[in-house]
C-alpha cells in the first residue's frame, strides 16, 4: 500500500495473506498504477514472503516489513511492526 524509504532500507506495508510455514508470512502488498497512453487506473497485486521470527503474524493483520539480505531464495524481508 505504502513505501517508505528510510536510511536507504526500503519499507512496504501489505496484508498477510498466509501463516500456514515456519517462520515465514506471506504478505500482499497492493499499488496502485496508471497506464501511460489510456491513463486508466488498475490495481497491481505483489506477495512477498517475509521472515517473522516468532510466528507472530496472523491472517488478515496488517504489517510493516523491510528489505534485508536474503535468508532463502525467496525470503528477502523481515517483519518490523504489525498494525492495528
Amino acid at each position: 500500500m505504502a513505501i517508505i524509504w528510510n536510511k536507504n532500507i526500503k519499507e512496504l506495508i501489505g496484508e498477510v495473506i498466509s501463516d500456514k510455514t515456519d517462520k515465514t508470512c506471506v504478505v500482499l502488498v497492493k499499488s496502485v498504477k496508471i497506464h501511460p497512453i489510456y491513463r486508466k487506473r488498475f490495481i497491481v497485486r505483489k506477495k512477498y514472503y517475509v521472515h517473522d521470527e516468532q510466528n507472530i503474524a496472523k491472517i488478515g493483520e496488517n504489517v510493516k516489513f523491510r528489505e534485508i539480505k536474503p535468508i532463502s531464495k525467496l525470503k528477502k524481508w523481515a517483519l518490523v511492526e504489525i498494525i492495528k
